[in-house]
């Protein structure tokens, strides 16, 4: 079974960047697709990124794409979300999780990490 465990977050000023890890256990990353959802207070978890199960393809919400970039390394069992240009709406918890299918539904996903805090500041 899959366990993530997530990192890389902290205070940031607008405009700057930061770079997320996700560590998986187990032997089966590679068969996963793997996204990066967000959490902001009093609002619902939404999709951020998702990357194929051998990095080939990408996909991004609108709200990110052009400064955030997911990859993957299968060799450590981590997933990576490269974030720039970040912007305090970019404020939030933010999670990883494993999906069969290359998919945006949150449904879709499982083994959700406990999250990594980003804060960005104006």
């Amino acid at each position: 079974q899959v366990q993530l465990v997530e990192s890389g977050g902290g205070l940031v000023q607008a405009g700057g960047s930061l770079r997320l890890s996700c560590a998986a256990s187990g032997r089966t990353f590679s068969s996963y697709a793997m996204g990066w959802f967000r959490q902001a207070p009093g609002k619902e978890r939404e999709f951020v990124a998702v990357i194929t199960s051998n990095g080939g393809s990408t996909d991004y919400a609108d709200s990110v794409k052009g400064r955030f970039t997911i990859s993957r390394d299968n060799a450590k069992n981590t997933v990576y979300l490269q974030m720039d240009s970040l912007k305090p709406e970019d404020t939030a918890v933010y999670y990883c999780a494993k999906s069969l299918s290359y998919s945006s539904a949150l449904g879709h996903f499982r083994s959700w990490g406990q999250g990594t805090q980003v804060t960005v500041s104006s």
